[in-house]
């Protein structure tokens, strides 16, 4: 055979050998868009209690959603879930029971509200957030404060999808999700049905419950409160001037900011938590 002559079958063997080369490029190329769409940071974080936590900030700009989990000193898991392309806010806690007081291993609790964009950085700049540190335990440059939030209203589950596509997943284990009137008048005015939504009580007869707090018997009805701090999220972009005329970004300022969530619950067995507060 020559030196010139290639063995019989080779074009083929080449032809299959390109193939799977382009197969592997292609895949090698989807992942890496894969990771520039969605990208987790996990960070130390000191609670108000003093005891510290890894916080994960999730960022996924193809579905236009920041998600921010952590377990307080508790142990229970709160997650909050920023839908930018509906503008809506969802937060979720899951409460460890207490079994000897007849209580479920859990309690899933699901607040919805509006999302105002300037809470936090952009998506695409969330998920370019790096740490050169990992190990140092973060703590918030600036607190927002308190929001007190009446949930009067409690969202219809099958439903949900019609306000965000994510309700459904997140508050999946709750028994109910709640929102406020003055939310539900500004969903209502941008064309969402009012029939998804249902002011608590149900029954005009039934009086204002008095605080869970207040509440002598275990199975009557009462307003809970539930209590939550965000205790750091990346709020606002920084901005240095170098040497060009247009300032450019270097860093993130971050903030805390806490939630009181008051809603009627048929049983004050299902706020026991409120006792403490």
């Amino acid at each position: 055979m020559s030196l010139l002559e290639f063995p019989r079958g080779f074009g083929m063997y080449a032809r299959q050998s390109l193939s799977a080369l382009l197969k592997i490029l292609v895949l090698i190329f989807t992942l890496f868009l894969a990771v520039g769409i969605c990208s987790d940071l996990k960070v130390l974080v000191r609670l108000s209690d003093g005891q510290i936590t890894e916080e994960t900030l999730e960022a996924d700009s193809e579905r236009d959603v920041i998600t921010v989990e952590f377990k307080q000193g508790d142990g229970t898991l709160i997650t909050v879930l920023a839908d930018f392309k509906r503008h809506v806010k969802i937060f979720r806690a899951l409460v460890l029971g207490e079994p000897e007081r007849g209580q479920t291993q859990y309690q899933a609790l699901c607040f919805i509200t509006h999302l105002d964009a300037r809470e936090f950085i952009p998506i695409e700049s969330m998920a370019r957030l790096r740490q050169k540190n990992p190990h140092v335990v973060r703590s918030a440059d600036e607190s927002r404060g308190l929001e007190q939030l009446s949930m009067d209203v409690a969202i219809n589950l099958t439903q949900a999808w019609h306000l965000s596509a994510h309700i459904r997943n997140v508050c999946g284990e709750a028994q109910q999700a709640y929102a406020s009137q003055a939310d539900v008048t500004h969903w209502s005015s941008r064309g969402l049905e009012r029939s998804m939504f249902e002011v608590q009580p149900k029954s005009p007869d039934v009086p204002a419950p008095s605080a869970c707090s207040a509440a002598t018997g275990l199975w009557q009805p009462c307003l809970c409160t539930y209590h939550l701090r965000l205790e750091w999220y990346p709020c606002l972009l920084k901005y240095c001037r170098g040497r060009g005329p247009s300032p450019y970004k270097c860093g993130i300022k971050s903030c805390s900011k806490s939630y009181r969530f008051s809603f009627y619950t048929p049983h004050r067995q299902l706020c026991l938590w409120d006792e403490e507060e």
